[in-house]
């Protein structure tokens, strides 16, 4: 069936065909030049702030080296240790468990050191953190979901929480041994705590109006929780998960240098076994490289999900 609608096209308004067997067939709608203009301004203009943010350090850096207020030996300036890149790769082959294709006779080219290494301790983060965040928004919602649960496990959980994850190091040692699993357990012990906590305190934050109309409309316990409070609690707690992705990355370290066999805890220990200043900020370099990566990932992730959630950068510049 046609549905007849009036154009705007002509003074005597003539009608157009908007529906029906005839009517033309519909299309995805198009992001106008304009629009892309717009967003293609805004990506270089962050990129461009981004990259005058880290010359303004480094530049503070440089001029504190100039006038002699750095020491070299112990504080080397940026051109040092980002320069001497080829020397720097050679300390990367602390990997003991090489990569498909690499000749075991001769070991991984510095190169491949350097990929397995950086490898090897983004693995050891994202499964950790991947687990921690389902552990922990699987209990936060059973806390609040059953009266049982909330009486047996929050005490616990608020008991452990303020426990040092360098105090579950031994811990993680006694159970796994060395490897894999001590490194992804410290992270996992590290964040499930503060994530727990910071669940179910998004719980208790959700708008009651929602729960209400909820159960006016006649839903269950479990599809409020399904349809209603997982939604509304998504945006704050992928705030949380960025924040525990900053976390991790300080946690796999800790437990790295305990002789997982290879990674950037491992680099850097021996750099600070060896009194190697330079390699020590080249990994923390790398770090950081790796650490901002993974938050602008997490962040156009957040953006694409939340897509109803507006921005609230620069709120309070105008008052």
């Amino acid at each position: 069936m046609a549905i007849l609608a009036p154009t705007d096209t002509a003074p005597d308004r003539k009608f157009a065909v908007v529906g029906g067997a005839n009517a033309p067939p519909k299309t995805a709608p198009r992001i106008s030049r304009t629009a892309l203009a717009y967003r293609m301004k805004e990506t270089l203009g962050r990129i461009g702030w981004t990259l005058a943010s880290i010359t303004l350090f480094a530049s503070i850096w440089e001029f504190c080296w100039l006038v002699g207020w750095a020491d070299p030996k112990l504080l080397p300036p940026p051109h040092v240790f980002i320069g001497n890149f080829a020397d720097q790769l050679k300390f990367f082959n602390t990997a003991t468990r090489w990569a498909v294709g690499v000749n075991a006779a001769d070991g991984p080219t510095p190169l491949q050191a350097l990929g397995i290494t950086i490898a090897s301790t983004t693995m050891r983060v994202m499964v950790g953190l991947f687990v921690a965040s389902v552990l922990a928004v699987t209990v936060g919602v059973l806390i609040r979901y059953y009266v049982i649960v909330d009486k047996l496990v929050l005490p616990t959980v608020t008991l452990l929480s303020p426990v040092s994850p360098v105090a579950w190091l031994p811990i993680a040692i006694f159970l796994f041994g060395i490897g894999n699993a001590p490194a992804i357990f410290m992270v996992v012990i590290a964040l499930f705590f503060h994530m727990v906590l910071a669940t179910i305190s998004q719980i208790d934050g959700v708008n009651r109006n929602l729960l209400n109309v909820a159960r006016t409309m006649g839903a269950t316990k479990w599809q409020t929780y399904r349809k209603v409070i997982v939604p509304a609690i998504l945006p704050g707690l992928l705030i949380v998960l960025r924040m525990n992705l900053f976390a991790a990355w300080m946690v796999v370290l800790i437990a790295e240098t305990t002789g997982v066999g290879y990674g950037m805890g491992q680099v850097i220990m021996l750099a600070r076994n060896t009194f190697n200043p330079s390699l020590v900020f080249f990994c923390i370099a790398l770090i950081g490289l790796l650490g901002f990566l993974f938050d602008l990932a997490l962040r156009m992730i957040q953006k694409r999900i939340l897509y109803w959630v507006p921005e609230t950068t620069g709120v309070l510049r105008g008052l």
